[in-house]
């Protein structure tokens, strides 16, 4: 069986739409970046500096931190989608929740990795090799666990609990990666840091446990990787045109896909 190589963060995106997962991953077709995607960007640079200065023992200021995320908004490295915004409209937001995270997040973390890449894991039964970056993996009562910067307009709830749903089986591979790219196991529960984008911008936090379960399945049940695996190796590569992601916008497939509605 041939590899197929993946990155941790399209596997929500081939289960959403196999065909837009196989247009962007395996034909290279491409679409340009929306400006919420950029937005995230940049808040995830500036606060990957912010945290790793602090973990170095070379702590900087928020503000000076604050200068990469100004940079990257305004120098995307590919072409950005803004709608009828631009960059000058979203940086208020953006600084807002950099500010935040550094005065509230981040004070009570103990990082022990930042961006952590794993280059390549291999499952050769399955015909498939993981790659991709970890946001961060901290220690939580000498336990180590993986925390994921989700941006959003409603990354955070009305209770100020990040918004968990939906994101364990991408968590489950982000845990897989950092315990091969460290070697060392990950036993602490995933966290999900929440940067809501929306209205009154605020930062919050929320714990996933057991987010592998899901990828490895039971003797009843195959497990998502299971899963890419056969849509992958056997070509099924079908449409999902109730997609809320099915437009021209975000899918490069879009005036020629043949499942749209």
């Amino acid at each position: 069986m041939n590899i197929v190589t993946i990155r941790a963060s399209s596997l929500a995106e081939l289960f959403d739409c196999p065909a837009r997962w196989e247009a962007k991953h395996l034909l290279g077709m491409r679409s340009r970046s929306s400006g919420a995607a950029h937005l995230g960007t940049s808040i995830h640079a500036s606060t990957a500096l912010f945290d790793q200065a602090t973990m170095d023992g070379a702590p900087i200021s928020a503000d000076d931190a604050a200068g990469l995320f100004v940079d990257t908004l305004y120098n995307p490295e590919h072409e950005v989608d803004w709608e009828d915004s631009g960059p000058k409209q979203v940086e208020r937001i953006g600084l807002t929740l950099h500010s935040r995270y550094c005065a509230d997040i981040a004070p009570t973390q103990d990082y022990v990795g930042i961006e952590v890449t794993c280059e390549r894991l291999e499952i050769s039964d399955l015909g498939l090799a993981l790659t991709g970056t970890t946001d961060r993996i901290r220690r939580v009562d000498g336990e180590l666990g993986i925390s994921d910067l989700k941006s959003g307009a409603r990354a955070v709830g009305s209770t100020g609990v990040a918004v968990t749903a939906g994101h364990r089986p991408q968590l489950g591979v982000y845990e897989l990666l950092a315990e091969f790219a460290i070697g060392q196991p990950l036993t602490a529960p995933a966290e999900i840091i929440g940067l809501k984008t929306g209205a009154g911008p605020c930062v919050g936090r929320g714990e996933v446990t057991g987010a592998r379960q899901a990828l490895v399945g039971d003797e009843d049940n195959p497990g998502l990787l299971q899963m890419a695996s056969r849509l992958i190796h056997g070509g099924l590569f079908y449409g999902n045109p109730k997609s809320v992601l099915c437009s021209a916008r975000y899918c490069p497939r879009y005036p020629t896909c043949p499942y749209k509605g």
